[in-house]
């Protein structure tokens, strides 16, 4: 196979480094950061209080360091949110002039790679300055957004609306990116609640449309015009939705195009 590489122009990096930078992120976000380790990253979230989604992010490890793969015009809030919670903590926490990559049936020459956590079908990711693949061939951005796309993989806040979306309705459980035996975080108790005691009502779907998917927030609605759910990214006949899922098996549409759940 082919190695193509692409960089993720929406994403970067924050280095969270210093003796306690593990115990600093374990209290904040929904994964275990005690198992990241250089052959292990790990998706993860930092929620509201009442288990809403605000911020999603890969954590890897660098030497003594654990790097954050984060959206790019979300990271100096998402760093103030970080040095608000910092406080006395031996932590430091560096805002990383480094890039994003994605790389599909490769392995780099430089920088710190990872398996995505979150589907096997992304493959890698390599957090470097340059192109860490050089002799790959260019991914095409379509190609990549078709995979995380068809497996149900969000965005950021593309596709989960900040501090609207519990994250369970993300996809989260089957992205592996939260942990229901470690300590408590941010939001623990909603989210542990939600999982034990309800059954999801909401949920971001894979879907496919009839021709090219309309955009970013139409409508979703039956044949009988109940309002279900809404678009969020696509590419080609390709989207997430967001939708009731009481309504799944029943004739939706959106802008008058006929779509199924893949």
């Amino acid at each position: 196979m082919t190695a193509k590489i692409l960089h993720l122009k929406n994403r970067g990096v924050i280095r969270v480094a210093g003796t306690e930078a593990v115990g600093f992120l374990q209290g904040l976000v929904t994964n275990d950061v005690a198992k990241v380790t250089a052959e292990n990253a790990l998706y993860a979230a930092m929620l509201t209080p009442q288990g809403k989604f605000m911020y999603d992010m890969i954590i890897s490890a660098n030497k003594d360091s654990l790097l954050l793969d984060v959206e790019a015009d979300r990271k100096a809030d998402l760093y103030r949110r970080l040095m608000m919670y910092k406080l006395r903590a031996d932590v430091t926490l560096t805002d990383e002039p480094l890039k994003v990559w994605a790389l599909i049936d490769g392995n780099p020459e430089q920088g710190v790679c990872y398996n995505d956590p979150r589907h096997k079908s992304l493959h890698k990711r390599v957090i470097a300055a340059e192109n860490p693949a050089p002799g790959a061939a260019p991914l095409q951005y379509d190609a990549y957004e078709e995979r995380r796309i068809r497996n149900g993989v969000p965005d950021g806040s593309r596709d989960m609306a900040v501090e609207k979306y519990f994250w369970l309705e993300t996809n989260a459980e089957k992205l592996n990116g939260v942990s229901f035996t470690k300590g408590c975080y941010v939001g623990q108790e909603l989210t542990a609640r939600m999982k034990h005691r309800t059954t999801l009502k909401k949920l971001i779907v894979p879907v496919k449309f009839d021709g090219v998917a309309p955009k970013t927030g139409t409508v979703i609605k039956t044949d009988t015009e109940k309002t279900v759910g809404e678009v969020h990214s696509s590419t080609g006949p390709y989207a997430l939705a967001y939708m009731r899922l009481e309504y799944k098996d029943m004739i939706l549409r959106a802008d008058n195009q006929a779509l199924s759940l893949i």
